[in-house]
């Protein structure tokens, strides 16, 4: 611990917690049995937040654990740094990870994200966190092989900690507010980072006007991943082509959403994402090619899947069958990352219908 950190400390323990105490056994099972009587916790176990735990976890971002970034419905809950802390020392954050628990935070207390909706949704919406900067690396938040699912501390702890303040601050519990028909395992955690290393292209944060050296988080509400294997062609074209096509089925509610200006996230894998380089493609070419090509007939929307309630801007003419509708209203709604290891599979995240995908800078008053 260097001595910034320790003079934090001290400042820290001067400090109040408002947070109510609870006295508990001893045990690991009395513990666990106990936060999940309360409802504290998503079914896993979690690590006991303790006053110490949680004031290590404030010392690593040096403000006033009272200090509120802002509401979060439908509880209508004051979001403060102290129970940001709390839930993330529960979800197993080191102290170093908080400074990007908050800054995901402050992406979904973003209005345009719609953090309620996107909770509640009975299509099952969840916050992926995508982290790009040198911090990502620091962390160890995993952008290379495996990066969507388990075995690296800093993707599963980070995206934990904000699901759970969403749950434990936000009230979103799963048959209550929580509505989903099915739900996602992303509601357990989803947290990646773009893989900078392998990409042939600018990182995002620097393709945003952020300094290389800079650290964000990006965060989208997604109801669902698609993966697309292309093993085949070669061609950087080609290999959109298949990708694109996976984008055109029915019941992609997208197509239903334009209205509400529904986005979509595509995470090319390394050795795709090269060959489209190759090819001359670049991330906004990319993003270009899906909104001029995944589009269907307004024919094939009509009478089926989301139909029902759609909402569409007032230039769709349904009188026009065969005109083709887009997957977003425009290139700039496609996100474009790369991330993934060795191996040619691709995903896209389809964005639910009433988010915007919002972007934070991780910062610290260290």
């Amino acid at each position: 611990m260097g001595p910034g950190l320790l003079l934090r400390c001290k400042i820290m323990n001067r400090l109040a917690l408002q947070s109510r105490r609870f006295d508990v056994e001893d045990s690991f099972d009395a513990i666990q049995d106990y936060c999940w009587e309360q409802g504290w916790t998503d079914g896993l176990p979690v690590v006991p937040p303790t006053e110490d735990l949680v004031r290590r976890m404030l010392a690593a971002y040096g403000e006033d654990p009272s200090k509120s970034l802002g509401i979060i419905q439908p509880r209508n809950a004051q979001v403060t740094l102290e129970k940001i802390a709390v839930n993330a020392v529960m979800a197993g954050c080191r102290p170093s990870y908080f400074p990007v628990v908050v800054a995901a935070v402050k992406a979904v207390l973003k209005d345009e994200f719609n953090v309620a909706g996107v909770s509640s949704t009975t299509g099952g919406g969840t916050p992926v966190v995508m982290v790009n900067g040198p911090l990502a690396r620091e962390l160890g938040i995993n952008g290379d092989a495996g990066c969507f699912g388990p075995g690296y501390r800093a993707n599963a702890a980070i995206g934990r900690a904000l699901r759970l303040v969403i749950r434990n601050i936000g009230g979103q519990i799963p048959g209550e507010m929580d509505k989903a028909t099915l739900s996602s395992p992303g509601r357990y955690s989803f947290c990646f980072s773009e893989n900078e290393e392998r990409s042939p292209w600018d990182p995002r944060h620097v393709e945003l006007g952020y300094d290389p050296g800079a650290n964000i988080v990006t965060v989208a509400g997604i109801r669902g991943v698609y993966t697309v294997m292309e093993t085949t062609v070669s061609s950087g074209i080609e290999i959109l082509k298949t990708i694109v096509s996976t984008m055109t089925g029915g019941g992609v509610s997208n197509y239903y959403q334009l209205g509400t200006r529904t986005q979509i996230v595509l995470i090319i894998c390394p050795e795709h994402a090269v060959e489209m380089a190759d090819y001359g493609l670049t991330k906004a070419d990319v993003r270009e090619y899906v909104y001029q090509n995944a589009r269907v007939p307004i024919a094939k929307l009509q009478g089926v899947a989301h139909y029902g309630n759609r909402n569409w801007p007032a230039w769709i003419d349904e009188s026009l069958p065969d005109a083709t509708l887009p997957i977003v209203q425009n290139a700039e709604d496609v996100v474009v990352l790369v991330a993934g290891g060795d191996g040619r599979h691709s995903a896209w995240l389809a964005g639910w219908g009433v988010t915007r995908v919002t972007t934070q800078e991780i910062t610290s008053s260290s």
